[in-house]
């Protein structure tokens, strides 16, 4: 496969939703781009849900926000398990450090609230279909730059099993990270 050929996959992808809420997020009528989302959740990216959580947090919806932000990095690290460029997971740092130091801060002190939070997180997960684009992620990896010779994604037969991995994974990392009183452990 040339180069021009790898190319072609990246150009189907269709983010013009996608980035015209991201963007009606920050204008005054970001209302309705919230109620749209939140109508919706399954059709937008997790660089959209957690835009839109770190609009809601700041807006004082603490818990909400907090939801949707941890509901878009689940998916985030889906997404990035199932995209052949392994360097397109830095897209879910990269989301993580833009919206969630306050969100991040304001539940890890929230004593027992992260936990529980997670775990419906997941529950939610595991019964929302995901109906956008998951090759979304891989515009932010080097191959989107310099070319691939093969598919953006897995094959379709192993998302199930990679998606239940991810569940697992993030859940039980952030149980870990909480003692059984629900207090954060210090190492």
């Amino acid at each position: 496969m040339t180069r021009v050929d790898a190319m072609s996959e990246y150009d189907e992808i269709d983010m013009s939703d996608q980035l015209a809420v991201l963007a009606d997020l920050g204008t005054p009528t970001r209302a309705a781009a919230i109620a749209r989302i939140l109508a919706t959740p399954e059709r937008w990216c997790p660089a959209v849900l957690m835009a839109m959580a770190s609009v809601v947090f700041a807006d004082g919806h603490r818990e909400t926000g907090a939801f949707w932000f941890y509901a878009g990095q689940l998916r985030a690290r889906f997404d990035a398990s199932r995209c052949t460029d392994p360097s397109a997971g830095a897209a879910c740092g990269a989301l993580t450090e833009a919206h969630g130091p306050p969100i991040n801060r304001w539940a890890f002190a929230e004593p027992g609230l992260l936990p529980g939070l997670v775990d419906r997180v997941a529950v939610w997960d595991a019964a929302t279909a995901s109906d956008y684009d998951p090759r979304w992620i891989a515009l932010h990896g080097m191959n989107a730059f310099l070319g691939s010779d093969g598919p953006l994604c897995v094959p379709r037969a192993q998302w199930p099993e990679l998606a239940a991995r991810a569940r697992a994974e993030f859940v039980a990392g952030c149980h870990d990270l909480f003692d059984a009183d629900g207090r954060l452990r210090i190492p």
